[in-house]
């Protein structure tokens, strides 16, 4: 949930499915600046609703990025709402914050994203807290097709000279080298989403939609981790269970969904 609603909480009710909450982007600067505020908030969108509502993560803002205009006045504001929580909290990043992502290894933050990310990633290792993080292979593909070919980044093609056998393991290992470089060699990363759109644009089909999350629901159950990590279960979850169309911009951004809003399936066979 990308922000806290009551009908939403009193749904879940008991329903032991875990909730992923965030604090949405436009409430960080109060939270930031007043530890009572933060008190009140986590009173209001978690006490009032625990035990009956399973809250598993607590992501403080999505996706802040110094170098965009419309996040980067937050940037200051994560870590301090962050620090003035009560409970294990986490932020939502995302895999455009990695410098150098090819090969995996050299994954870095750099400029003024290293500065407002390396105290962050510290404080998560501090408190043995994951970074959750977006990856999406699909954007990595369309940014660049002619090197992310549709087979690798659907995992079922051929690996490249880096010994990857699919983008999204690349992908991961790359913010994984990123955090460990910020001073978070134990900080655990959890793929907070990924996913494809059904239509929009180059590549965007239902068939390649059903293909991705197939690919992907395999790679995961197999267990067998990335290069970096070997053997090491990848927490993933999958975005979005629902068409957005009545979101902004980009065609595909309304159609990352399994189903559409009225609840009939998109692709019968995903799973």
């Amino acid at each position: 949930m990308y922000g806290p609603k009551s009908s939403t909480f009193e749904t879940l009710r008991g329903s032991n499915i875990e909730l992923v909450l965030d604090v949405p982007n436009s409430n960080l600067s109060a939270l930031g600046f007043d530890p009572l505020a933060t008190s009140q908030w986590v009173q209001n969108n978690v006490g009032n609703y625990f035990p009956g509502v399973k809250f598993w993560y607590i992501a403080v803002g999505n996706e802040v990025d110094p170098n965009k205009a419309n996040t980067a006045p937050y940037v200051q504001f994560v870590l301090p709402a962050m620090k003035n929580d009560q409970i294990k909290v986490s932020t939502a990043t995302y895999s455009a914050l990695v410098s150098n992502p090819y090969p995996p290894s050299q994954g870095s933050f750099d400029g003024v994203v290293k500065s407002f990310m390396e105290p962050t990633i510290q404080f998560l290792a501090a408190n043995k807290s994951p970074l959750l993080a977006n990856i999406y292979p699909y954007f990595a593909y369309t940014g660049d097709p002619q090197h992310n070919t549709l087979p690798y980044v659907l995992f079922t093609g051929s690996g490249d000279p880096s010994g990857y056998q699919n983008l999204f393991d690349a992908m991961l290992d790359a913010m994984y080298s990123a955090v460990e470089k910020a001073g978070g060699p134990g900080v655990e990363i959890v793929v907070s989403e990924t996913g494809w759109p059904s239509q929009g644009h180059e590549g965007a089909t239902k068939q390649n939609a059903e293909t991705y999350y197939q690919n992907m629901i395999k790679h995961v159950k197999a267990g067998s981790g990335t290069p970096k990590r070997p053997g090491k279960a990848i927490e993933v979850y999958l975005f979005a269970m629902f068409d957005e169309n009545k979101k902004t911009g980009e065609e595909t951004e309304r159609n990352f969904g399994l189903f559409y809003p009225q609840q009939t399936a998109q692709v019968p066979y995903y799973f």
